[in-house]
């Protein structure tokens, strides 16, 4: 049994990592498991919760980026809270965002609220941006913070998305954005 205790930057997380071992499917040997137990805020969180992810290929901002959102629960994001800072974001960049292969994550996590902004560029590199909106206003801090587990699962569509839309011999930026990732809740 290791026990470390990790500090986290916006609030005191817990860590206990224990060695066991599983079978091998592959083989009669066992391989070694590493398995969490993570404690936030007083509440274990022992095991991945699906989140709801929506999505339309009529959520488009004034530049064409395409919009998720992302909320724990059966509940809606309001899309309103976080239009001002993906502006404020684009704005600090010097790119022609109308043909720009781009899409943002209004994610509501447990604690925050996220905007994750995500950008195609250098032919195939996916550019990021992380605001967070905290006691004191929205950040975008790379130390502090950035995506999770459940945007990443955007992401693979999105890099898919990319692959057949823009980068796969021909480039239509109308069919990248009219793709959107389909979960089934």
């Amino acid at each position: 049994l290791t026990r470390s205790k990790i500090p986290h930057r916006q609030r005191h997380t817990s860590c206990q990592s224990i060695t066991a071992s599983c079978p091998n499917t592959l083989g009669a040997e066992k391989v070694p498991v590493i398995i969490l137990k993570v404690r936030l805020l007083g509440r274990r969180r022992l095991m991945f919760e699906q989140r709801k992810i929506q999505s339309s290929p009529d959520w488009l901002d004034a530049d064409g980026i395409k919009i998720y959102t992302v909320s724990i629960g059966n509940t809606t994001v309001d899309k309103t809270l976080f239009k001002q800072r993906l502006e404020h974001v684009k704005n600090t960049r010097s790119l022609d965002w109308a043909i720009t292969p781009a899409f943002a994550l209004f994610h509501e996590g447990e604690n925050f609220l996220y905007l994750v902004f995500a950008w195609w560029g250098n032919d195939n590199e996916l550019f990021t941006s992380v605001s967070v909106l905290t006691e004191s206003g929205w950040v975008e801090d790379r130390e502090k913070y950035s995506f999770c587990l459940y945007d990443i699962e955007i992401f693979w569509f999105e890099r898919n998305a990319f692959i057949t839309s823009m980068y796969s011999g021909s480039s239509c930026i109308e069919s990248y954005r009219k793709k959107r990732i389909e979960i089934a809740v």
